[in-house]
């Protein structure tokens, strides 16, 4: 008989003696648990990969946080190798179709909706050999591409066979990923609050302040930043706003949320 479990906004369906996931590094940087509340933060920073504005910086926060790096750019191994050597979750920040949007955004190898289902499962399995340490993947923009049923399942099917988890980043309110990796039995988390969908210090103060209504209501929640144009101002608020969120929250890599249906087990890839 299969089990649900609840983390933060997210439902995932396992098997019956599902357990949880903890990371080679999980607790590299993990807060003192017994010190703090129960309630979780993950940060996530996606865009890592090309030499962005505030790279440096995000990995020397002093908390444990999920690295999203971009496959197939000039410094995908170099982000990925020094976010994992600070003790950081390392994932897949994989190219796929938007809505609207300029194409020169996705980078090399973006998963299309026009492409046949071969070529978008070699893209996957290349894009994931490409990220040294990755242990999941979330969407790089999407909004079209998470909505296309064929698309995802070649996407999560080859997240099954690779033993990675999938963060539905929710560029788009009708994402089929809730369906298609509870299908496939693929472990899911999603996305609460975009920190800098707008480039402003204002906007990152107000979604921190949402962060926080959030887990007035929730155990855990997890955030999305970015390096890049909002990188040094992201990573200002975040590095203003930690002490204080620490009285109430521990920060965690998103392997410290996401139970894994029995027998499937996260590759580390040397």
């Amino acid at each position: 008989m299969a089990a649900s479990a609840v983390i933060g906004a997210a439902t995932l369906t396992m098997p019956a003696g599902g357990r949880a996931f903890a990371g080679e590094h999980a607790n590299a940087k993990a807060e003192d648990h017994s010190a703090v509340p129960s309630r979780q933060i993950a940060i996530v920073i996606d865009d890592f990969g090309n030499s962005m504005k505030g790279t440096e910086q995000m990995l020397e926060l002093p908390v444990h946080l999920t690295a999203a790096v971009m496959p197939f750019l000039p410094t995908t191994k170099q982000d990925a190798e020094a976010a994992h050597a600070k003790g950081h979750d390392v994932i897949v920040h994989l190219p796929m179709e938007p809505v609207r949007g300029n194409a020169n955004w996705l980078g090399p190898n973006a998963i299309l909706t026009s492409l046949p289902d071969d070529e978008i499962r070699r893209r996957v399995e290349a894009a994931i050999a490409d990220v040294p340490y990755a242990i999941g993947m979330n969407n790089h923009m999407g909004s079209k591409a998470t909505v296309d049923e064929r698309v995802m399942r070649i996407v999560l099917q080859v997240c099954k066979e690779k033993g990675l988890f999938f963060l539905d980043s929710r560029t788009a309110w009708r994402s089929v990923v809730p369906k298609v990796a509870k299908e496939l039995q693929v472990p899911l988390i999603r996305n609460d609050v975009f920190l800098d969908d707008v480039y402003t210090a204002h906007h990152v103060s107000h979604q921190l302040t949402v962060l926080k209504e959030h887990l007035a209501k929730q155990d855990s929640c997890v955030v999305i930043g970015h390096v890049g144009p909002p990188g040094l101002i992201t990573y200002g608020a975040l590095k203003s706003a930690i002490p204080q969120l620490r009285k109430d929250a521990s920060f965690v890599g998103l392997t410290e949320l996401l139970p894994l249906p029995s027998g499937v087990s996260v590759h580390y890839r040397q």
